[in-house]
């Protein structure tokens, strides 16, 4: 069904004047903020940039098309292929797992991406109604200008609000969450899922995944708990960094302050064009809540200490889809390397983290009769995936192709392991495993690659 995607509510007014207001492409407004670089270090970083994003669509990290790489490197959802699919997951999981995982007081929710009736979200929100009906409304030529607002207002607030954050739902959840904790303070309420936000100026929401934490705290410590989980944040995202000292923190200074916020904090990634913020967290105090439950400050008071306080938020919001453009960034090493013909290449590798690497194992069949090696690749794919571990079947494959060409396929794709299968697996279990890091190879039996593989990441995980 179509439908119109219509940001508050419209009204007709002949007086304004018909102009479009366009933004600066954020690559501008960075490059202005932070001044021109030196010409070679633009191209350098254009040549970069560019050899991701080519990399991205041919290795199945993103769908290809100029409209999905536009909306991948402006942060928000796109058409992500199995590849870009697997390390957003990843990265969710690990985020959640922190958060969820980092304190006894910090309970997961999942609210509605819609909700019926004029509750207007915190931060905005957007409401879709049916196509049908406003057109039908909009073609009624004996209505006047004042019949017609009022129809389209009644129209808009019957229809759905979408959500533009995960904020509103942590604050609706926050009284039924009381007695998990016996109205002690502090505790949080952690959520994940997909959000409507307008992009570059428009009036057109795109698809973001966001993660977020609200905690709730006494008004004496909401900057202390502010610059702790600043601390917490900045350590994950550089937990995962091949190069940390890419992820900062700022503080929010000015006028760059969220209304009704007294500070903020922004962990940011230095891209080739400017910083751009991964996760912003707010010192907001108790207003949101008190407006979401209509002001009875009774029933919202909690513990602190022998006094009972209506608790001031920090809030916590990750853009996992700026997440996934950072790592990747990140994570790219581009090298001269010698083929076996003492040729030179560039050599192209996304180095992504062990925990985060979409792919563990890529299995391919070498020399040998191809039904028994299918029937080898096809028993130890299977028991690397019960074992959790996720392998790529390289032996579909019915195109000849070189190992060089593999290896330089997988080092694109950012798998870790590369197993081969030949006849002298059949033989004696020997099989060669190639490492991504490393460019290594090294020969073990067949039934050593489970645990081996199952050792490198927990040790990775571990560090």
């Amino acid at each position: 069904m179509l439908s119109y995607c219509v940001k508050r509510l419209i009204f007709i007014n002949e007086n304004v004047p018909k102009t479009t207001l366009c933004r600066l492409p954020a690559t501008c407004q960075h490059s202005r903020d932070r001044g021109i670089k030196t010409s070679i270090s633009d191209a350098e970083d254009s040549d970069h940039t560019k050899t991701l994003m080519q990399i991205c669509a041919d290795r199945y990290y993103i769908a290809s098309g100029q409209l999905n790489i536009d909306s991948f490197q402006r942060g928000t959802s796109c058409g992500y292929g199995p590849m870009g699919l697997e390390l957003r997951k990843n990265i969710l999981e690990q985020w959640w797992k922190s958060v969820i995982g980092s304190r006894a007081e910090v309970f997961g929710i999942s609210t509605l991406h819609t909700s019926k009736g004029s509750n207007t979200n915190i931060d905005g929100h957007w409401r879709v109604v049916d196509a049908g009906n406003m057109s039908q409304l909009l073609t009624q030529k004996d209505l006047s200008k004042d019949q017609l607002i009022q129809k389209l207002q009644t129209l808009f607030e019957k229809g759905s609000s979408v959500r533009t954050s995960l904020l509103q739902g942590a604050l609706e959840q926050y009284v039924p969450s009381l007695e998990l904790v016996n109205r002690k303070l502090p505790f949080g309420l952690a959520e994940k899922g997909l959000c409507f936000q307008p992009s570059n100026g428009s009036d057109c929401p795109e698809e973001v995944t966001l993660a977020s934490l609200v905690w709730f705290c006494s008004p004496r410590t909401s900057s202390q708990w502010l610059d702790y989980w600043a601390r917490h944040r900045l350590l994950w995202w550089k937990k995962f960094a091949l190069g940390p000292s890419d992820f900062s923190c700022i503080d929010v200074v000015g006028e760059e302050l969220r209304e009704g916020a007294t500070r903020g904090v922004k962990i940011v990634y230095s891209f080739p064009w400017g910083q751009e913020p991964l996760e912003t967290l707010w010192s907001r105090g108790n207003a949101d809540l008190l407006q979401t439950h209509k002001g009875s400050r009774s029933k919202l008071q909690c513990r602190d200490g022998r006094k009972s306080v209506v608790p001031h938020i920090v809030s916590v919001t990750g853009n996992v889809d700026r997440g996934v453009l950072a790592y990747l960034h990140n994570s790219l090493q581009q090298m001269k390397n010698a083929d076996s013909k003492q040729r030179l290449h560039q050599r192209k590798v996304l180095k992504l983290h062990p925990i985060l690497a979409p792919v563990k194992v890529a299995l391919d069949m070498g020399r040998g009769p191809t039904q028994e090696l299918r029937q080898v690749c096809e028993g130890l794919l299977k028991e690397l995936l019960e074992g959790g571990i996720s392998a790529w079947p390289g032996y579909f494959e019915t195109m000849p192709t070189s190992m060089e060409q593999l290896n330089r396929k997988y080092d694109e794709m950012g798998v870790m392991f590369t197993v081969v299968i030949s006849d002298s697996t059949l033989e004696s279990g020997l099989l060669q495993v190639r490492s991504r890091d490393t460019t290594i190879k090294e020969t073990m039996h067949i039934s050593e690659v489970q645990n081996f593989v199952s050792r490198y990441i927990t040790a990775a995980e571990n560090i």
